[in-house]
């Protein structure tokens, strides 16, 4: 079974750091993905929000250095939670467990990659300049060989 998520998106507040019971540090915080795509001529988007989750001494890690407005990739996995509410109905809800975070841009007043200056900033913009770079080798000769 496989069960792998990749998000990029913005946090939508501040993470909130929380301690189970144990003592084991969880960290909370929502991040948002706009969709954009396009129907007839016109332009559309759509805003997802996620719930994420991180446990750990990694999770008070992420509560120092995030902040709300910031653009992030998680990598983790999806977690389904489930409990009965006051009234006695059965609830649900997926959450995905972050096993790993990266920074991709602070918010413009902290702005850490200067290329990347918009807040509406779409995947298609980043993918586009990824596809800018310089491929790792130039030509055959320098291709390590295996």
């Amino acid at each position: 079974m496989l069960n792998k998520v990749l998000l990029l998106g913005r946090l939508v507040r501040d993470p909130v750091i929380r301690y189970l019971p144990s003592g084991m540090p969880v960290t909370e915080f929502s991040v948002v993905y706009n969709r954009r795509y396009k129907v007839n001529e016109e332009w559309k988007e759509e805003s997802h929000f996620f719930d994420i989750k991180a446990y750990g001494k990694f999770a008070e890690g992420l509560v120092e250095r995030l902040s709300k407005g910031y653009m992030v990739i998680v990598e983790g996995r999806l977690s389904q939670e489930r409990w009965t509410s006051s009234e006695g109905e059965p609830r649900t809800k997926v959450r995905i467990v972050a096993e790993s975070v990266k920074i991709v841009s602070k918010p413009k007043s902290e702005q850490m990659l200067e290329e990347i200056e918009s807040e509406d900033i779409s995947v298609e913009e980043i993918e586009k300049d990824l596809k800018k770079l310089e491929p790792p080798f130039k030509d055959e000769e320098d291709e390590i060989p295996f």
